[in-house]
């Protein structure tokens, strides 16, 4: 048995990005960007007026003629003098001699042109050349979560392909005879599975699509099949039939199929039978069946894990710092994983803490994490949190 800090570093250790690919620009929303992106020229890549109103030469003279209009798309030069001025609009070319726009609430029309009620500084309204970025410059780092303003700021340069990182094929197995499908009345002995939905809904929320889900009855046939099944996948993530028990057959199978194991249990509570290992690249954990320590493993192991997949950050405990409300004690030994609710830094364990019960997990906003050589914690003390459910 092995540390919560052992196990993250041999995960972290085993787990490695995934291939660069170019997808249409359209597609990437939620990608992670696989690569740096320089500006191919410079944005704006002419001086734009950035208000509607009259670009001009500015030398104090307030009464100009109006000798043409500019407005966006044009792209005609228009001479003009000092004493001359030009009708633009937001986004348009300022011609070349001009060098200050005024705002159009500014002046007012005359006989021939305009006269400026309110002068603006020299270079006012203008946006210069290479204003936002300039050409051959850093735009964007690579590793940074595609969003809909970075949609636009890459559209805005004529990508059409992006480079992202590749995101995996993920499958689940939920094993024992108990379960049944939620569209079925329940049956005496039976329990509605529910680990399957939760586990794809949390990955889903990452942005990465669920390949399969394969229900699996405790029998080592089927448990074979259903592993061998499931390693079509780059990750393959088992909830159940890891334990010790008579019907507990996805041990044995994941060493049929050749996986080969990294570890087997860790020395927390909930999630202690916490099996991980590996296919090739393919990564493989098997958590245990308790719904409450299914999702504690998932989001302490499995969601870091797919994270640096599909971002290349290494995998650490991002914890924050929180003053516990009432004394904790640890009579276990191991470290533990305490569901909790924190508000405005203070932290409040709630009471039930089971591994069979989700209700805690459902109201609780935080993790507390008790190392497992401290025997308490006392009130008003520092601790360490993880923030979940926001």
């Amino acid at each position: 048995m092995i540390s919560v800090t052992e196990a993250l570093s041999l995960i972290d250790q085993n787990t490695s990005k995934l291939e660069v690919i170019s997808q249409p620009i359209q597609t990437v929303m939620g990608a992670t960007l696989g690569a740096d992106i320089y500006a191919p020229f410079s944005l704006p890549r002419f001086r734009q007026s950035s208000m509607d109103g009259y670009a001009f030469i500015h030398t104090g003279l307030n009464e100009l003629e109006v000798i043409g209009e500019s407005k966006a798309g044009d792209s005609l030069e228009i001479p003009m003098s000092k004493n001359q001025a030009v009708r633009i609009f937001t986004g348009a070319r300022v011609p070349d001699l001009a060098d200050t726009v005024v705002m159009q609430e500014h002046v007012e029309k005359t006989e021939n042109g305009i006269r400026i009620l309110k002068m603006p500084e020299q270079f006012a309204n203008v946006r210069s050349i290479g204003e936002q970025i300039e050409k051959g410059s850093l735009a964007l780092h690579e590793g940074i979560k595609i969003n809909a303003p970075l949609i636009g700021f890459l559209a805005g340069f004529g990508l059409t392909l992006v480079p992202v990182i590749s995101k995996p094929t993920v499958s689940i197995i939920v094993t024992g005879n108990e379960i049944q499908p939620l569209d079925q009345p329940l049956s005496d002995g039976k329990i509605y599975e529910s680990n399957s939905l939760m586990i794809q809904q949390a990955i889903e929320a990452m942005g990465i699509p669920v390949h399969q889900i394969i229900q699996c009855r405790d029998d080592q046939n089927a448990t074979n099949e259903a592993i061998s099944k499931g390693l079509e996948s780059d990750v393959l993530i088992v909830s159940g039939g890891i334990s010790v028990g008579d019907y507990d057959f996805v041990e044995e199978a994941m060493l049929s199929n050749g996986v080969k194991q990294i570890f087997y249990k860790v020395n927390q509570k909930p999630g202690k039978p916490l099996w991980y290992g590996k296919k090739g690249e393919k990564q493989v954990f098997a958590l245990p069946g308790n719904p409450a320590s299914t999702m504690m493993c998932f989001l302490i192991y499995v969601a870091p894990a797919l994270r640096k997949m599909i971002s290349g950050l290494p995998i650490q405990m991002n914890f924050q710092k929180g003053i516990l409300k009432k004394a904790v004690e640890n009579k276990f030994g191991k470290a533990l994983f305490l569901l909790s609710t924190e508000e405005n830094g203070e932290i409040e364990v709630l009471q039930k803490q089971a591994s069979s019960m989700l209700i805690s997990f459902a109201m609780a906003n935080a993790i507390l994490f008790f190392p497992s050589d401290q025997v308490e914690i006392g009130k008003g003390e520092s601790v360490s949190f993880l923030p979940i459910n926001r």
